[in-house]
């Protein structure tokens, strides 16, 4: 549960940070504060979802990611929908952020495993060394 409120947190913070780089560039004046809580909205009903495609695996990793952008993609349109997000953002910025956010949060948790497989590793040379002492 509280990796889901930490992804949750992350996910907004992201979006939040890269719509307001598209309003930057875009020239838009203000992002309306009914919308920050929209976005959270979105952010938790797609982490969410994701929580529960994570149960279900494939033999391919390709589909997984595949299955994974889709949902969220499909989420954001639906959310940009039914509030109107249209207007100011349109679908392949929405369709863009997502691929960005997912692809930056894959880095993140691919180089947080790789740190946790080193910290293991290091601990079970440890413990191998210390048999090895045990045992002479």
């Amino acid at each position: 549960m509280k990796k889901i409120i930490v992804n949750i947190m992350f996910t907004t913070g992201c979006a939040l940070i890269i719509l307001t780089a598209c309003f930057v560039i875009f020239d838009l004046k203000y992002i309306m504060v009914p919308v920050v809580f929209q976005i959270f909205a979105a952010n938790i009903v797609i982490n969410l979802g994701l929580f529960v495609i994570s149960k279900f695996e494939s033999r391919y990793v390709i589909v997984e990611y595949l299955l994974d952008i889709s949902y969220i993609i499909a989420v954001l349109v639906v959310f940009g929908a039914v509030f109107n997000w249209y207007p100011t953002i349109p679908v392949w910025i929405l369709a863009v952020m997502a691929v960005v956010i997912y692809i930056f949060s894959i880095i993140i948790s691919m180089n947080k495993l790789r740190k946790d497989t080193k910290k293991i590793n290091e601990l079970l040379q440890k413990r191998r060394e210390k048999n090895a002492g045990a045992a002479s």
